[in-house]
């Protein structure tokens, strides 16, 4: 087939969480984050396999996600991490879903039709620690628990925040986050809350501030097999989940002093073998990656040569002359001894390891290898 495939190996996940459970040990929760498809390895069926691992919770953005977990049958708790607006908390009763809640007149909505509904709605609360982003400032705490606890129709389950830099060497801002987070678990008692869950812990919380675990961690990259940076001071070993596969659509010999590819940015300094792979930005193969990027055939790494076009890229092979039409070719993942990583790539496109999976994984067709379930 002409094209693309990105390969999802199911064991590899499987071990990654466990050296999260290693870490954080059996009393400790975890929530496995497969929002925005799981980092493009496929929501549901991560979600599925982390279920047959024990996984206590399930975390995605938006009630958008979370929907389509529930009816494809997952039965774990599911946190919307964005929280919602007035007009999901309908699907939010539906479907059993736990919104994070850092709004006023949304805690009230819920509250409401939760009464409406003769039940209550679970929530967890949400404290901006550093972060800048979502969350009640933690100086305005103690307000916002005194509405939450005059609304009886929400049954608080736990209160969370943010690292802003975990993945730094320099965990002083961190530090700074876990004591102000401290403060507020503690007003929050005083307030009359009692909730199960405190989660502060992602990934690199998870590997470098054990202090941070409190009852709940929420991995991410890490499921992935991506460190969350390359300034931790404990890694830990993890397996890259996804690979992206091609096979070499044509071959051809040039001269040297040859153009390739749009804006004829290459020309060749040799007579030349140029192998031309079915792969391209449409892809999420950044444009960025123009005589710059690297690919594996033959167990070995051949350079992109030309600019990345939409479909087509171009690379030359004439140190492989064993390569054929057809060949397999890597450009993520493990071919023989030789491997290119997600970071390797962020490396050379200015960017982070998380856009690369999600790029590659986008809404494309995952073939999943080592499964558990079907």
């Amino acid at each position: 087939m002409v094209g693309s495939t990105i390969e999802i190996d199911l064991a590899a996940l499987r071990y990654n969480f466990s050296q999260v459970r290693k870490l954080v040990g059996q009393s400790t929760a975890i929530l496995g984050v497969v929002k925005s498809d799981a980092y493009g390895h496929g929501m549901v069926a991560v979600a599925r396999e982390l279920e047959t691992q024990g996984v206590e919770y399930l975390g995605v953005s938006t009630c958008r996600e979370g929907v389509p977990l529930r009816q494809a049958g997952l039965k774990a708790p599911i946190l919307l991490l964005l929280g919602i607006e007035e007009d999901e908390i309908t699907e939010v009763i539906k479907h059993d879903l736990t919104p994070v809640l850092f709004r006023g007149d949304i805690a009230q909505a819920i509250s409401a039709a939760a009464l409406a509904a003769g039940t209550q709605i679970p929530v967890h609360l949400k404290i901006d620690t550093g972060m800048g982003r979502l969350g009640v400032p933690y100086v305005e705490a103690e307000k916002f628990f005194e509405l939450v606890k005059s609304l009886k129709s929400i049954r608080v389950e736990g209160l969370l925040s943010h690292f802003a830099s975990a993945d730094e060497h320099d965990k002083s801002f961190s530090t700074q986050q876990l004591e102000r987070f401290r403060r507020v678990l503690n007003q929050a008692k005083s307030a009359g809350l009692n909730f199960r869950y405190a989660h502060i812990a992602n990934s690199a919380g998870i590997i470098d501030l054990p202090d941070s675990y409190h009852q709940l961690v929420r991995p991410g990259i890490m499921l992935y097999g991506g460190p969350p940076s390359q300034e931790l001071h404990h890694p830990v070993p993890l397996k890259p989940v996804m690979t992206l596969k091609t096979r070499v659509l044509q071959l051809k010999e040039v001269d040297a002093g040859s153009p390739l590819g749009y804006g004829c940015t290459y020309l060749t300094s040799r007579p030349s073998r140029i192998a031309t792979l079915p792969v391209g930005y449409d892809d999420g193969y950044d444009r960025l990656l123009s005589n710059k990027g690297e690919v594996l055939v033959r167990n070995q790494r051949a350079p992109v040569v030309g600019r990345v076009s939409m479909c087509l890229i171009t690379v030359d092979v004439t140190e492989i002359p064993e390569v054929q039409p057809g060949d397999e070719v890597v450009l993520l993942g493990r071919q023989g001894d030789e491997e290119i990583t997600a970071d390797e790539i962020a490396a050379k496109t200015d960017t982070i390891n998380y856009e690369i999976f999600c790029n590659f994984g986008g809404l494309r067709k995952k073939h999943y290898v080592n499964g558990l379930v079907g």
